[in-house]
């Protein structure tokens, strides 16, 4: 049984045998990975070592105390945060053994083909279709040929830097929408994929639409059973809320770090009113930040639930009220804009820039990852036990919905 004492015996070895600071830094990831310190309760092998998930930050904190490099999460978020733990559930043994590995150490970014312009936060109504060609007869029941993927899918973070993507289409559109679609890996390099930025209202073009033309998709990249796309499909999702919502902050980090200091550094600017609406945002993000500890606390002993969903949440509502008490607390220097350059970014930097830039992105955050409206019918009706809203088409073929 791996415990506090093995897994510091286990960090001192990595670190005598591969010293950060003589070690090529994909040289040490690697050799991390190796040693089972990636994500320690993943299985032995595949960058852990079945240990209790709440240990992960002995073997953080020890790494960080003696310089190493870490995999820049911020980058390569959706592979850590949405494909990683949907590969390691529903995956072969040879798709784990292929992907965790440059999943983890950053050599292979992954993006997710989920959003499409009519299937937003209705995402069961995907359009999206995989044809089987081949394999097993054409009824899609066994395994075997290829799949050939039409579509178009849109939001896609980091598409321009993915080797990887999570896709689902349907299969069967004959099914009512939520049982006739397939999970699929795509691989982004293929012929027929084709990727164009979309221009955000900050000027860059973190996210991108994707055009999908007779794309082929080995049978042996799909996860999970045929039709089963949409359970599969859930697992992603519910841990993408668990990344966005719930990620580890310090006490005062984050954007409300960020607002405290501003008005710590600016006392010319400050009233009463603003300061009792800080006050209020910090309590908030500190009763938020303690829920998103409890929540990695309860993922510890098992998957996530519909808590991530709340805690994504919370998180879209207070960067975006924090963000807009940034830019009036700092009057016309909160307007101020660094660079309407167009960019595609490799990531989202929510403190590193001005305020006017934070305001702008924050707007973002309630409709990415899940909408803010679809989030509270899930907490209604999933935590609260509420009726569910009425659904016609729950039983209706796809094919025969109107569009």
């Amino acid at each position: 049984m791996t415990d506090v004492a093995d897994l510091r015996r286990r960090t001192a070895e990595l670190l005598a045998a591969h010293p950060p600071a003589a070690t090529e830094r994909l040289d040490f990831l690697r050799a991390r990975f190796d040693a089972g310190l990636a994500w320690v309760h993943f299985p032995e092998g595949l960058g852990g070592l079945d240990a209790p998930r709440s240990l992960q930050a002995v073997v953080d904190a020890e790494l960080a105390a003696a310089g190493a490099p870490d995999n820049d999460p911020g980058r390569i978020g959706i592979g850590l945060g949405m494909a990683a733990p949907t590969l390691l559930r529903f995956g072969t043994d040879e798709q784990k053994r292929r992907l965790l590995r440059p999943l983890w150490t950053g050599e292979e970014v992954w993006c997710q083909l989920f959003s499409e312009p009519g299937a937003g936060s209705d995402l069961a109504a995907l359009a999206t279709r995989a044809v089987r060609d081949g394999g097993d007869g054409g009824d899609g029941a066994g395994s075997g040929g290829d799949w050939i993927v039409d579509g178009q899918k849109v939001w896609t973070s980091s598409a321009h830097l993915a080797r990887w993507a999570i896709l689902i289409a349907r299969t069967d559109p004959g099914l009512p929408k939520h049982r006739g679609i397939s999970y699929f890996i795509c691989d982004m390099t293929d012929p027929g994929v084709e990727v164009r930025p979309l221009r955000q209202i900050t000027g860059e073009a973190e996210f991108n639409e994707v055009f999908l033309t007779g794309v082929r998709i080995p049978d042996s990249r799909r996860l999970g059973a045929v039709g089963e796309g949409w359970k599969v499909a859930q697992t992603t999702l519910m841990n993408e809320r668990v990344a966005i919502g719930g990620s580890r902050i310090p006490r005062e980090g984050g954007m409300i770090g960020v607002a405290a200091a501003d008005w710590r550094a600016r006392p010319e600017l400050r009233t009463h009113d603003l300061h009792q609406r800080l006050l209020t945002l910090w309590v908030e993000a500190e009763a938020a930040r303690l829920t998103g500890e409890r929540l990695r606390q309860q993922l510890s002993q098992g998957q996530p639930g519909p808590e991530g969903s709340g805690m994504k949440l919370a998180f879209a509502r207070l960067a975006q009220e924090i963000s807009g008490w940034e830019v009036e607390f700092l009057a016309e220097d909160g307007l101020t804009y660094d660079d309407w350059t167009m960019r595609r970014p490799d990531g989202v930097d929510f403190t590193g820039r001005e305020a006017g830039y934070r305001y702008l992105r924050a707007k973002g955050n309630s409709i990415e990852g899940g909408t803010s409206e679809v989030l509270l019918n899930i907490l209604a009706e999933r935590v609260l036990g509420l009726p569910p809203e009425p659904r016609t088409d729950k039983d209706v073929a796809w094919k025969d919905l109107p569009r």
